[in-house]
């Protein structure tokens, strides 16, 4: 635009806007402001310093014609006005100077101590007291260190290191008399009681994958430790068991996210697109392999593409932000067992206290099965539906009560293992919460010492 008259001449600036009589001045008095050729002035645009230096060039110029032509007494009426200003703000500009002095001291020493310019160091320790039927009172814990690296802000490299004291709870001892198939370490799915049991109490590498964004709206995951998880079957509600339920089964469904697989961690990748920014939907898919460093062995195949390896497809769609739902399936083959399966997924927050989730799930298990010894031919059908209540008694607090089928299974000693878990949850600040939790197990893998309960007192502290 040509030197404006008028600040009238600008399409988005209004009377009512709080700027309104600063620019109509500059523009009548001292001729400094422009538009853009639009008729725009763009008054939220950030200045650069360039723009700020021409403007104020166009300022002194129009001062010093001022001071030519004699025209002091409206020099002397800006002077007053710049004057009255500064004293207005000055204590507060004195404090801001303050601010910053402070803000710059702390932001040295931050640098001087802080871990690492591109990698966040978290962590996670749980301590949890339990008890129940045929068992005895244990200690479990499980401690889990995150490195997360970013090179440009937009990646991630995740390294995961995780130790714990190998311990049982009463749930994975009753299971683990005779073959495991429906237990937490179950060789069929992952049928439930604490997820922090038998860790191992040397320290290993439970993650290590790097993701990245190759294109707007699509990012991929590639590394030697994936857990399914973590990219898969999420739930607000129902997948965390330092922050919700404690049981491995309300985690995950069963059937889509495979225990040999997800609790090892396999190599491969996993992809996650929306493609829009507008359409409530999103594409997941992920493929891992347990044994991807092994060679051919005489009980599994081995390698990325052999014997133990599941892949996934997710199809995710926000019908709103209080209510999602999602589409899965997985192909797996899992110690020369041919997996097939399809799952459903829901979260919906119905209001600020009250929220309720749900998985279901069916499929195919076929072939014969080496560690088992027994040619399966299965259609099995998993579901677990839940709920949670926020702030009971104490602000913050959250409450869940879920129950659940892991692996519904007539063709399998009447396989009708039911799972219940019932907790209360709140924070001691803002680093350690607290959970006590009831889990009960009826007809657990069919065996015949009937219903399994199960206490747990849960400690977690996180930084």
């Amino acid at each position: 635009m040509g030197q404006m008259r008028s600040v009238d001449e600008l399409s988005d600036i209004q009377p009512g806007d709080w700027a309104f009589q600063a620019l109509k001045t500059l523009v009548e008095r001292y001729g400094v402001i422009t538009g853009y050729p639009d008729r725009t002035f763009r008054g939220n645009r950030a200045l650069s310093r360039y723009e700020f230096a021409a403007i104020l060039a166009k300022v002194l110029e129009h001062i010093e014609q001022m001071f030519t032509k004699g025209e002091l007494a409206q020099l002397r009426e800006d002077v007053a006005t710049i004057k009255r200003l500064q004293d207005s703000y000055g204590v507060t500009i004195a404090n801001l100077r303050d601010r910053i002095k402070n803000l710059e001291s702390t932001t040295n020493k931050l640098e001087q101590q802080q871990f690492s310019t591109t990698t966040r160091l978290s962590g996670q320790t749980v301590l949890a007291l339990t008890d129940g039927t045929n068992s005895q009172t244990t200690i479990l814990t499980r401690v889990r260190l995150n490195l997360d690296t970013s090179f440009s802000g937009e990646d991630l490299l995740r390294t995961q290191l995780e130790v714990g004291n190998n311990g049982g709870d009463a749930i994975s001892r009753n299971h683990n008399r005779g073959p495991n198939l429906l237990g937490t370490l179950g060789l069929l799915v992952d049928g439930g009681g604490l997820d922090y049991v038998a860790v191992e109490n040397t320290v290993r590498i439970s993650k290590l994958y790097y993701s990245f964004q190759p294109v707007k709206n699509l990012t991929v995951a590639i590394g030697s430790r994936l857990n399914p998880r973590d990219f898969i079957d999420r739930n607000n509600f129902a997948d965390d068991s330092l922050d919700n339920f404690s049981s491995s089964f309300f985690m995950n469904n069963p059937l889509i996210v495979q225990n040999q697989i997800d609790r090892p961690g396999g190599a491969g990748a996993a992809v996650i697109w929306k493609p829009s920014d507008t359409l409530p939907l999103t594409f997941k898919a992920l493929y891992a392999a347990a044994d991807a460093n092994l060679p051919a062995a005489e009980l599994t195949k081995g390698g990325l593409f052999g014997d133990r390896y599941q892949a996934s497809l997710e199809l995710e769609y926000a019908f709103s932000k209080d209510l999602v739902a999602r589409l899965q399936y997985t192909s797996a083959t899992i110690n020369r067992t041919a997996i097939n399966a399809g799952g459903f997924n829901f979260e919906w927050v119905v209001s600020r206290q009250f929220a309720v989730f749900g998985r279901f799930g069916f499929g195919t298990y076929n072939g014969f099965n080496p560690l088992l010894n027994q040619d399966l031919d299965l259609s099995p059908i998993t579901w677990a539906i839940g709920g949670t209540i926020r702030d009971i008694g104490i602000p913050g607090s959250v409450a869940g009560v879920a129950i659940g089928q892991p692996f519904a299974e007539r063709n399998l000693g009447d396989a009708t293992q039911t799972n219940f878990e019932l907790y209360y949850s709140f924070k001691l600040n803002d680093s350690v919460s607290f959970s006590p939790a009831l889990l009960v197990m009826a007809s657990p893998n069919n065996r015949s010492i009937g219903t399994v309960w199960e206490w747990v007192a849960r400690l977690v502290y996180s930084f």
